[in-house]
Formats: structure tokens, C-alpha cells, sequence
């Protein structure tokens, strides 16, 4: 009765070079990039029995859903709570002049305890989308599914099933069209079997490597992951 969950996030798309906030804002499109990566998630997944691809209703993320449903001949389903966070106030804002703003602090350190100005807490974000799954799980019995979210509701879930606090939950890099996936069991067991699988491992360039141990975290890290 075990259900397997893809976790895939959506490709890239322009927004992350303006540095700003897509959230829910419509035609946020793939860019060619962005249709590449969805491409290669699609790729890697098509020798998988897939019984049902779910995504977020964002442009970005049903685009790269279609690459995937088509390559099982399934349709995409949209379903609103694994979408992204709702930022309020906050969204489509530039991530610079956020970023000078006192609420920033609290978003990079204490997150647990954020609600974004006129919209979401991450703690609404959170129970929203483990709701979902948990309902997919028991309406997939025995079945692999997909689902085409964003980083941050993907880094969520993960940090729930991982046991992880939610004030750590940024430590948990996911990127573009990257694959992670849990097995959910009927008796409410739980496996993380891949975490942000987006092909060969690379590793980090030396000096990336030393900067992050020696002098500041990676910049995804801090708050909100602004590659949107």
C-alpha cells in the first residue's frame, strides 16, 4: 500500500535574473533553459510507471509538468495547495530592497514565526501541502505520482517528513527540475529515498567551497529562495 511521491521543482525562468518574487503572479514562463531542464526531468523519469502528475497551477510549474504528463500520456492536474507561498505584499517586490527591510531578519532566522505582510505564514505553507500529500497518499495506494511545486513548499515537506525544524528548513538546497522523492506506508512510516537529484553530482568549485565554510552561507540560503 506504499505510495511513492516525485517531488519535482519546476525549471527556470527569467524571474531569477530580475531578482524578484514571482510568487502567484501569472505568465512566468519557462525560460530555454528552463524547457531544457524540464525536459531532462521528464527524460529521467520516463522509463517510471507514473499513475498521476499533480502540479501547482503557476505557469512555470505546469509548464514543466506537461513535459513529464505527456511522456506518460497522463494530464496535468492542478492543485492549488501545492502551490507557491502566497507572499502578499512581498510579491513581485525586487529581493534587494526586501532584503532592507527589518522583517528580512526574521525570514532568514526565526521562519517559524513569519507571516508574510497580507499573506501566508510558512507554517500555513507547510500544513497546506503535508495535507495534500497525505490526501494523495491514501487516494494512491500502491502507486507512483508526481509533483511539480516550488523550492521552497518542496524544502517544506521535506523538512516535515525529515523531522527537521522549520527554522533549519532553508538548509535544504532544491534546484531547478531536481528530483526528490518519499515513500509514504499505510502504518505512517516514511523514507526520503532522493533528495534535489538533478543528475551527476557536482560539487562545489573550490573557492565557492571555502567562501561558505569560512565566511557567510550560500546565498540560497538566506530566507526566502529567491531563484522563485
Amino acid at each position: 500500500m506504499t505510495t511513492t511521491i516525485i517531488l519535482v521543482r519546476h525549471g527556470e525562468n527569467d524571474w531569477v535574473k530580475k531578482k524578484r518574487l514571482a510568487g502567484w503572479i501569472p505568465g512566468v514562463h519557462l525560460n530555454e533553459n528552463g524547457r531544457k531542464q524540464a525536459q531532462a526531468a521528464a527524460n529521467r523519469l520516463a522509463d517510471l510507471t507514473i499513475h498521476a502528475v499533480y502540479s501547482s497551477p503557476v505557469t512555470r510549474c505546469m509548464e514543466t509538468a506537461v513535459y513529464i504528463a505527456e511522456t506518460h500520456q497522463l494530464p496535468v492536474i492542478p492543485l492549488e495547495d501545492i502551490g507557491e507561498v502566497r507572499y502578499g505584499k512581498w510579491e513581485g517586490k525586487k529581493i534587494k530592497k526586501l532584503a532592507k527591510k527589518k522583517a528580512w531578519g526574521a525570514v532568514q532566522f526565526f521562519p517559524s514565526r513569519f507571516q508574510f505582510p497580507e499573506g501566508e505564514s510558512l507554517h500555513q505553507v507547510q500544513y497546506r501541502a503535508v495535507r495534500a500529500l497525505e490526501t494523495l497518499a491514501a487516494a494512491h495506494p500502491k502507486q507512483t505520482i508526481v509533483i511539480v511545486s516550488h523550492a521552497d513548499l518542496i524544502k517544506l515537506i521535506l523538512a516535515h517528513y525529515l523531522g527537521v525544524h522549520m527554522d533549519l528548513f532553508q538548509r535544504i538546497v532544491i534546484s531547478p527540475a531536481s528530483v526528490s522523492v518519499l515513500a509514504l506506508f499505510p502504518n505512517g512510516g516514511v523514507r526520503v529515498l532522493r533528495l534535489n537529484d538533478d543528475g551527476p553530482l557536482r560539487l562545489p568549485a573550490p573557492e565557492e567551497d571555502k567562501k561558505v565554510t569560512d565566511e557567510a552561507p550560500p546565498k540560497e540560503k538566506d530566507g526566502v529562495d529567491t531563484s522563485t
